[in-house]
């Protein structure tokens, strides 16, 4: 953000700002003398923008006032659903309790000031929102690339109604079309030699790899002290992601795995042009102009 003034010179130390204007303008006084100052210039970025009709859309249709446990999923798509959730009142959300799925939607739930679950105390929740790194045609989903893929999975399961919400890069036809990384998969760090050992000759992930931290020496280390490995698979494999889930599963020292089949019921993406698609688990898709979204 940057503010562009009339005239440099006319201000001096002395100047004190009055009022923001809003896209107005900033009024200065300098003793008698009354400058204005250009419009404070914004630019919203285009994917966070599709972020956030994606995640408003979704609130809107799905987050209803007669839900009382809800659940907040894991990425960069969530914060914009917590907001909306926010702008639905103090009295709505008063009664609520949200359930998150990790660090990062705890510290926005209680920064927030929505009440703060665990799913031990609420097994059953109304709905769970959640991002995804990719979901392909029948809303089958890669999840992961944050590390908390086991407790997403987990407010999946324990949820009435799962659903994801995304920017258009996420929506694909394929799983692995542009997520490349890889399966995000759990492994306790006691067996995680093996399991990549068993990717490699067996299962046939050659470039499987434990996920190294980028701020400090080692590897990354989930919620639940675990590891994580990403483990990519070519086009046929990941043709069939139910099958090479459960491939995966089995493995011993497998905590959970990053692939999500058959558990939304839609998937809404942020477009460029302002819209937003909704796939749904019946195969059907609709769309809604940004205007009803915002």
């Amino acid at each position: 953000m940057r503010l562009d003034l009339l005239s440099s010179t006319s201000i001096t130390q002395s100047v004190r700002p009055l009022k923001q204007y809003g896209t107005q303008g900033v009024v200065f006084q300098k003793e008698q003398e009354t400058v204005l100052a250009a419009p404070v210039k914004t630019t919203i970025d285009p994917i966070e923008e599709s972020k956030r009709l994606a995640a408003y859309t979704a609130v809107d249709q799905h987050v209803k006032p007669e839900h009382r446990v809800i659940g907040i999923g894991s990425g960069s798509t969530v914060p914009y659903v917590v907001d909306r959730i926010v702008q639905q009142g103090v009295d709505v959300n008063k009664d609520r309790v949200f359930i998150p799925t990790g660090f990062q939607s705890k510290q926005l739930i209680v920064q927030a000031g929505l009440n703060l679950g665990d799913v031990d105390q609420y097994p059953t929740i109304d709905v769970t929102i959640d991002g995804a790194d990719e979901v392909d045609r029948n809303l089958n989903c890669i999840k992961g690339g944050g590390a908390c893929h086991l407790r997403e999975k987990v407010l999946a399961e324990a949820a009435r109604t799962f659903i994801l919400v995304a920017d258009y890069r996420k929506n694909v036809e394929r799983l692995g079309t542009n997520f490349k990384p890889g399966v995000p998969i759990e492994v306790v760090p006691f067996a995680y030699a093996k399991v990549l050992q068993n990717l490699h000759e067996v299962l046939g992930s050659p470039n499987a790899k434990l996920r190294m931290a980028t701020k400090k020496a080692g590897p990354v280390v989930s919620d639940n002290g675990n590891f994580i490995i990403d483990a990519p698979f070519d086009n046929a494999r990941m043709a069939d992601p139910f099958t090479i889930m459960a491939q995966i599963k089995m493995l011993t020292g497998v905590v959970e795995v990053g692939v999500f089949c058959h558990m939304a019921k839609a998937a809404y993406f942020g477009n460029e042009d302002g819209s937003v698609t909704i796939k749904w688990d019946d195969g059907r898709i609709d769309s809604v102009a940004a205007a009803e979204s915002s």
